[in-house]
């Protein structure tokens, strides 16, 4: 027999169930709580968090223009100022004659621990100041002194929230900064006649000078992290920009090779097409090996065009004039003459045909290597020297340096020449060195590979 349990739920006057209701908080409110969980955060959890101060590089600040053992020990520099500045505030709550020598010591001692502790634990060095300060006033106050911040607590306090600041970040300091006005309101409540009244009390002027030194280092922080941020996107943005010029040279290198390569299929395709019609009476096993031929580059130039098509701009149209080889050299280097480059050609070696892709690659090199030279070396002279020896083909582009650097300025270039005509090198498996003379000029030589089986391929 099944038993069947039933539910009673109450409902609300709301008419939803006994669950109370969601009810959203302010923005106040989370403002409140989000400020309180960030004061926990910064000055109660990580209140005994060591956190060495580190030495400064030697490529800034003082170190960087010492040298030798001095520029060693300049890296310690911080350390060496926040112990000065220990020293100084020990030295202002120990002087005072009107107290025994002993306490003196303990009130100098009071104020130094607690600055040198920023060195080492910095949240913990704020809290060990206010119990110094404490402790010092029960141990060396008089009537006559300002309380309670006596002299040596008053620079302890405001070196101890300096160092701080500095060392983590601008919330941290406020924080610090608002306990500090708690700190002083207790004590005027505790021992003041008027919680507002501060005529004996200079906790006023302790959060007065400490606002200004706080707000410098707030400054400080926030010129400091602009400066990463406009530097990391400085080389975020260098970086995706040689990267962009790489891939459109290889997107050009590709278009090119895509040109070169369809040529020769699609002339392979018609000579196999058109074979077996110059011959009177041809076998069938011919004929189906020239359709076989015919079919197969046909493929070939069909999934070329589809893998290679992707890097082809939608506007990008194919050049109806050939690519350029090394036998339209002197047209090019007549165009840089009329640019004012003064120029000349030295071929050695016997002449011959190249494949296709060497010599539009041997073009492309030497036509951005004059250009590079029009743009860095306006005025110079400018020497090529191609050598056809045996496997392969030498280029070598040398120019001279400026004539007159105070009169003429080079033009600033994208700095990415160089990277193209080593892409070019690197797909034909050539070599390439691109360097200055001790003339003051730059030479470009390269050497690409060309199987002798390779050479006069057409």
């Amino acid at each position: 027999m099944t038993h069947t349990t039933e539910t009673h739920t109450t409902l609300s006057p709301g008419g939803s169930d006994g669950v109370e209701p969601y009810k959203p908080r302010s923005p106040e409110f989370r403002a409140a709580m989000d400020a309180l969980r960030g004061l926990r955060h910064d000055l109660i959890t990580d209140a005994f968090a060591y956190r060495p101060l580190p030495p400064t590089s030697a490529d800034r600040g003082l170190a960087r223009v010492l040298s030798g053992r001095l520029r060693e020990y300049a890296v310690w520099t911080p350390h060496a100022l926040i112990t000065a500045a220990g020293l100084l505030a020990m030295l202002i709550g120990a002087d005072n004659s009107g107290r025994g020598a002993t306490t003196n010591v303990l009130v100098g001692v009071l104020a130094l621990a607690p600055v040198l502790l920023t060195m080492v634990r910095p949240v913990m060095a704020f809290w060990l100041s206010l119990v110094a300060t404490a402790i010092t006033y029960a141990l060396a106050s008089t009537q006559w002194e300002e309380w309670p911040w006596l002299a040596g607590s008053f620079a302890c306090h405001l070196v101890v929230l300096t160092v701080v600041a500095l060392r983590t970040r601008p919330r941290t300091a406020a924080w610090m900064w608002l306990l500090t006005l708690v700190y002083g309101l207790v004590w005027q409540g505790a021992f003041g006649s008027d919680v507002w009244h501060y005529r004996h009390s200079n906790t006023l002027e302790l959060l007065f000078v400490s606002a200004l030194f706080l707000l410098v280092v707030s400054v400080w922080h926030i010129r400091k992290d602009a400066q990463q941020s406009v530097t990391a996107q400085q080389t975020v943005t260098a970086h995706e920009r040689s990267r962009r010029t790489l891939l459109e040279e290889r997107t050009t290198i590709a278009r090119e090779l895509h040109d070169v390569v369809a040529h020769h299929m699609s002339v392979v395709a018609i000579q196999a097409e058109a074979a077996p019609y110059r011959v009177e009476n041809p076998p069938p096993e011919l004929e189906k090996a020239f359709a076989t031929i015919r079919e197969n580059a046909v493929a070939a130039l069909t999934e070329m065009r589809r893998v290679l098509g992707v890097v082809r701009a939608e506007d990008y149209e194919a050049p109806d004039a050939p690519q350029p080889t090394l036998a339209d050299l002197d047209a090019l280097l007549d165009n840089v003459r009329e640019a004012g480059l003064s120029v000349d050609k030295t071929v050695t070696g016997a002449v011959r045909e190249l494949p296709q892709g060497v010599e539009l690659s041997a073009y492309r090199i030497v036509q951005e290597a004059l250009s590079n030279t029009l743009r860095h070396a306006p005025g110079a002279s400018a020497r090529v020297e191609i050598g056809y020896v045996l496997g392969g083909l030498g280029l070598r582009v040398v120019n001279g340096p400026l004539p007159h650097p105070a009169l003429v300025k080079p033009s600033p270039g994208a700095g990415h020449g160089i990277t193209g005509m080593r892409e070019r090198v690197s797909m034909l498996n050539g070599e390439m060195t691109a360097e200055a003379t001790d003339e003051g000029g730059y030479e470009v030589t390269v050497f690409l590979p060309v199987p002798l089986g390779g050479e006069g391929a057409a």
